[in-house]
């Protein structure tokens, strides 16, 4: 009914359309428009005198937000009363369900989708309501918890008031999908507001639901969707936003490094730290890849945050082991993103360390490209690529960092051999799904050691009979035929091209 109703708008109705019209004549309800009434309004009801029900609650915010989300019955929602009267009194005295603890993640779903509708078309004129006036009580809560003295946030009378003002804020942000919205929010937080989160993460560190709460939030707030993070060349907001992650991601994370690391058995090690340590990952993550902060600033004006957020989220990262970052997909995903971009953007970072945590990172990097998640072993396969691909460009230069990669691999001379072989096993008898994934660097590591393929054929011949061993010399014959010693896109695509058809071509007679 709800797409009935939005396509009702249209000057000339389907047959399925005047079938419910003339359902709703028959029962006497009125037009479209006062069909879509009744539902809001029912809307409205649920969410003011259910609000212990979360089934209920969901369900009811699940249809709110369908009816938003379409273009026509967004337009629809916007001439009722009832919307209205949700926009102007979104607060905990008009509709208690925000209330209810259990109800955190529904604040989120509210108010992202009253935010969808106020920011949508002409929706501050239909509802009498500014963007701002619409977050005044929010930013008021907010304002009342940032005035405490640093010795009073940590305050149990605060607890539910944060999670409910950042789990609000998240919703909100998540609406906000162009530059003007997403600048109507920066606005209101900075610059008064935005250094309460770092002091928050410092004195709350320690408890998941708060925690949650704001990082969620940041996470979404630094998330350059739709380009929506987008600053007059002249402005510093970029860089400030950075500068204001760095102090959340640093002052959480030197806590959680600060905090013994507990018995698993003994708690819930996901949820008590792993979990935290994601988002925080997550959030940096965002902001490394958001391509709105010109990075090189820092190190010109001697401002450490770039250097301390990368050094805290590396540290954070190597107090996991291996097998635990491996078991928990939300973790695996942060981590491996997090190395991805250190390797694409911060490669200088990742040369000056030392080569024992170099090689640690490698290790990691070498278990998640055999992951049988694609998306965590295409990560691990472009971290592999910057890697190879810089090694190459900067063979023979006179830089620090080349130095620095020299005395890495030297220490481990079968680093780019085991890489290649590993690459050349899935692409030959991995998973279907990685073959694309593992691809990519398979070039970019053949000009960089060329010993390491060499080693790979010599191996994978020795293996064969007589017959195959011709077949398949034939085979890498052709795909290195016409291959030029260059990274450029062009060579890249025809490499990768080759790579599909050997591929075919030996999987038709290699023997394991």
């Amino acid at each position: 009914m709800v797409g009935l109703m939005a396509a009702k708008l249209d000057s000339t109705p389907s047959t399925k359309q005047k079938v419910y019209q003339r359902m709703f004549e028959h029962l006497a309800m009125g037009d479209h428009t006062a069909v879509a009434n009744l539902i809001v309004s029912k809307v409205g009801n649920n969410l003011k005198y259910w609000p212990e029900e979360q089934d209920i609650v969901g369900k009811t915010l699940e249809l709110l937000l369908d009816m938003a989300a379409g273009y026509s019955s967004s337009k629809l929602l916007l001439t009722l009363e009832t919307i209205r009267y949700l926009a102007r009194h979104h607060t905990e005295d008009q509709f208690p369900f925000l209330a209810v603890p259990a109800n955190v993640r529904h604040r989120t779903t509210f108010h992202a989708t009253l935010a969808r509708l106020l920011l949508s078309p002409g929706g501050e004129e239909k509802l009498g309501l500014s963007f701002e006036q619409f977050v005044e009580p929010i930013i008021t809560s907010l304002g009342r918890i940032g005035s405490l003295p640093s010795n009073e946030l940590r305050n149990e009378a605060a607890r539910r008031p944060l999670i409910g003002i950042f789990r609000d804020l998240r919703g909100i942000s998540s609406s906000l999908h162009n530059r003007r919205t997403y600048c109507l929010l920066f606005d209101l937080l900075y610059p008064q507001h935005l250094p309460l989160l770092a002091k928050l993460a410092d004195v709350w560190h320690d408890q998941p639901d708060v925690m949650i709460s704001v990082l969620r939030f940041m996470h979404e707030f630094c998330h350059n969707k739709a380009n929506r993070v987008n600053f007059d060349q002249s402005s510093p907001n970029g860089i400030l936003l950075f500068r204001y992650t760095s102090d959340i991601v640093c002052a959480y994370g030197r806590r959680v490094l600060a905090t013994p690391i507990r018995d698993s058995q003994e708690i819930d090690i996901y949820k008590q730290r792993y979990k935290g340590i994601a988002l925080a990952l997550n959030v940096l993550n965002s902001a490394l890849g958001g391509n709105y902060v010109c990075f090189g600033v820092f190190a010109l004006y001697n401002d450490p945050a770039l250097e301390n957020a990368l050094d805290v989220a590396l540290q954070l990262v190597l107090t996991i082991p291996l097998e635990d970052v491996v078991a928990y997909p939300k973790l695996s995903r942060a981590v491996f993103g997090f190395i991805e971009i250190l390797f694409r953007n911060h490669v200088k970072t990742v040369m000056a360390l030392d080569t024992s945590v170099f090689m640690q990172i490698m290790s990691t990097i070498h278990e998640g490209l055999q992951s049988s998640d694609a998306a965590l072993s295409s990560m691990c396969a472009n971290a592999i690529d910057h890697l190879a691909t810089f090694s190459f460009n900067n063979s023979g230069k006179d830089k620090i960092e080349v130095h620095n990669l020299t005395k890495h691999v030297n220490s481990q001379p079968n680093l780019f051999s085991s890489l290649m072989a590993t690459l050349f096993n899935l692409l030959l008898f991995g998973a279907p799904q990685n073959h694309w994934a593992v691809m990519r660097p398979i070039l970019s590591l053949m000009l960089a050691s060329e010993s390491s393929f060499t080693a790979y054929k010599d191996h994978l011949l020795s293996s064969q009979t007589p017959e195959n061993q011709l077949l398949l010399n034939e085979a890498i014959t052709k795909l290195l035929q016409d291959v030029n010693r260059s990274l450029d896109s062009a060579n890249r695509d025809r490499f990768t091209q080759k790579l599909t058809a050997f591929r075919i071509a030996a999987r038709s007679f290699l023997t394991l």
